[in-house]
């Protein structure tokens, strides 16, 4: 019997394999939305290379074989997972999705202080094992834990980033084509501010093919807007409230979201993107708190942020938001 094994006798190694792709990507969190950031990521192509990583080690190797099995269909695919956290060197990216997950009814404000103990546990292992990564937080309150997530980490404020209001963007110009007839990519419209009910819709903004719907639609931007469009805001910020009423969860939408930021960052394409930001200086904001704003994103996380004219009404409630955020962080203990 030969001592070789088949790979012996099937290969000639003519020198060592890479043992990092350079474009590896971390999920903490292997619940939906972990889930669904992780398949869209390796289904779009963004990535080949994923670590997952969970404390439910059962739930952890389900998700990495079920991902595994499927590699056939994916390219060059390399799936590993570990409740260790050494399993995630190496990597360009670190997205955090674990966390409590939102009830019905629940605001994202009420997860706070559950979701910032689990935050001190993940992020040093993160830092640790990659310290030249972006870290990409995705768990609820998003703009709190990316301050808690900045703060812990010691990393430059560049490289830490929020989902923020990528997706709350990404409904409102859904909702906005729903109603003009018109695919989503040619509505152009950001929603700013908190990922949550204090959001900015900056309607002033809101634009078709460069025509500014203010122009035809008086009322569009300003406070007294009609109630017809001011019920398109409303949907926007109950939208997740919606689908977690209906399914328990949200899963795809944030999935697709994350990897559209992944992409910009591992393709250095230098896309905007609403999100969550340290905005002290910004359009006069005082706190030191991190919330949303229009940003442009590439190999190295944040690159620019857009100062966007606002009107006084969408200013003042962008500051409302901060001031929001800062009292929520005050009662955070570290």
């Amino acid at each position: 019997m030969s001592e070789f094994s088949t790979k012996d006798t099937l290969l000639t190694s003519v020198q060592s394999p890479l043992e990092n792709s350079g474009n590896k990507i971390t999920v903490v969190g292997v619940g939906s939305v972990g889930m669904a950031c992780a398949f869209s990521i390796l289904n779009m192509g963004i990535s080949n290379d994923i670590a997952l990583v969970d404390c439910v080690p059962d739930k952890l190797q389900g998700e990495m074989l079920d991902l595994q099995h499927g590699s056939f269909f994916i390219e060059s695919a390399k799936i590993v997972a570990s409740t260790d956290y050494a399993v995630t060197a190496g990597s360009r990216i670190c997205i955090v999705t674990a966390g409590v997950r939102q009830k019905e009814g629940e605001s994202r404000l009420n997860l706070v202080q559950r979701n910032v103990d689990i935050m001190k546990q993940i992020i040093p292992q993160l830092v640790k094992y990659s310290p030249n990564t972006i870290l990409l937080i995705v768990s609820n309150p998003v703009d709190i834990l990316t301050h808690i997530a900045w703060k812990i980490s010691g990393l430059p404020k560049t490289r830490v980033i929020g989902s923020g209001t990528n997706l709350d963007s990404s409904r409102y110009r859904f909702l906005m084509s729903e109603r003009l007839g018109i695919a989503p990519a040619c509505c152009h419209g950001w929603i700013i501010g908190e990922h949550g009910d204090s959001s900015v819709a900056v309607w002033s903004g809101v634009n078709v093919a460069g025509v500014r719907l203010q122009e035809l639609i008086l009322s569009l931007g300003s406070k007294h807007r009609s109630e017809e469009w001011a019920e398109l805001h409303k949907k926007v910020v109950d939208g997740a409230y919606e689908v977690i009423k209906l399914k328990g969860y949200t899963s795809w939408a944030i999935g697709l979201s994350v990897s559209a930021l992944c992409k910009a960052i591992l393709k250095n394409a230098r896309t905007i993107h609403a999100v969550s930001v340290l905005v002290q200086g910004f359009h006069d904001i005082k706190e030191e708190v991190f919330l949303s704003l229009p940003a442009v994103l590439g190999e190295n996380g944040l690159t620019d942020v857009i100062v966007q004219p606002l009107e006084d009404f969408e200013k003042a409630k962008l500051h409302k938001s901060a001031q929001i955020i800062s009292e929520v962080l005050k009662g955070v203990k570290m």
